[in-house]
């Protein structure tokens, strides 16, 4: 498919790879790199441990266990090309391909896997997961039914719309209704929803619709609260008395939402720690240093440097894939 005039997140044909991310951290960015730990923290009687270990996963995905619990969010480890990246030009068309061996290496065996929006780039490697490792799936009416098109068992999907609070013993996910990002256009690539099950099962990246966007956050017992956005845009009463601990924040595909970094600070009451997410190009493997997107309204320095001017308090984290953070309360 020719150039589509998306751009990325609306999903722009890129016309290169982007910038290695050591230069990032020449810009000025703040980076932090966690120590993993040996063995998972010690439990304090809270649940958990009190504290959660994140690995970025690219894209808007993460790794967050919790004690000896896993948890997956947005989990996209297969990463094709689509052209998006290479100069071929986004085609729509691209067949839904797993990289079952890179999958299965990274995934791990999570008991949840929270999806905050059907894209391939969220969704892909979820049926997968699902369908080997027997994780519940939690996501809109959308992702459920896509999910079961995909082979995933009724008795494994959750579907929720925001407001749920679900309670898993060591932690709490609360779901919050959201929007996806707007392209130069105010518009996006692949809108619309599933509200039944497909009759046939999903087979290029067409077939998987937005179908609404959630964000989440997950709180540990005893422990810090954790907000995962899949997306950049976001409803702001929505985010009213959340005032998570550390928040992933997805970078802007574009300029169309109005004061986004100020407004979405303001709504998180200024997390202690932002780390910033979807900003690097997901069509290559996973290897640091990870590649920044160009098609990006910001780059990660310029991201980072917006929250400190409208956050002077709040810690920019910069992440590296698969390294462990652990963060507190």
């Amino acid at each position: 498919m020719s150039d589509t005039g998306f751009d990325r997140r609306g999903f722009l044909r890129a016309a290169g790879a982007g910038t290695a991310f050591a230069s990032l951290l020449g810009a000025g960015t703040a980076a932090h790199a966690a120590t993993a730990p040996s063995s998972p923290p010690a439990d304090d009687g809270e649940g958990g441990g009190g504290t959660a270990t994140c690995e970025w996963l690219g894209t808007s995905g993460w790794r967050v266990r919790v004690g000896d619990r896993l948890v997956l969010v947005d989990p996209y480890l297969t990463r094709y090309s689509t052209g998006l990246f290479d100069g071929r030009g986004f085609d729509s068309k691209t067949r839904l391909t797993v990289d079952a061996a890179t999958v299965d290496e990274h995934a791990g065996t999570p008991e949840v896997v929270l999806v905050t929006h059907s894209h391939w780039d969220h969704f892909n490697d979820v049926p997968h997961i699902a369908t080997t490792t027997g994780a519940r799936v939690v996501g809109t009416a959308t992702t459920t039914n896509l999910a079961l098109a995909m082979d995933v068992p009724q008795s494994q999907v959750s579907p929720v719309k925001g407001g749920e609070v679900l309670d898993f013993g060591d932690y709490t996910v609360e779901v919050v209704a959201s929007l996806h990002s707007r392209n130069n256009n105010y518009s996006m690539a692949f809108p619309g929803v599933r509200l039944e099950r497909p009759r046939k099962r999903p087979r290029t990246i067409a077939d998987l619709p937005e179908g609404d966007t959630l964000d989440f956050q997950v709180t540990v017992k005893g422990g810090p609260s954790l907000f995962f956005m899949g997306a950049s845009d976001f409803v702001e009463r929505n985010l009213a008395g959340l005032s998570p601990d550390v928040a992933m924040l997805a970078v802007p595909a574009t300029t169309r939402t109005h004061d986004y970094v100020p407004r979405l600070l303001e709504a998180l009451d200024h997390p202690r720690t932002v780390v910033p997410v979807h900003w690097d190009v997901f069509e290559v493997p996973l290897a640091n240093p990870p590649q920044q997107d160009p098609t990006t309204a910001f780059s990660v320095a310029g991201f980072a440097d917006a929250v400190r001017a409208a956050s002077p308090a709040t810690e920019v984290v910069v992440p590296e894939y698969l390294t462990p953070y652990t963060f507190s309360r």
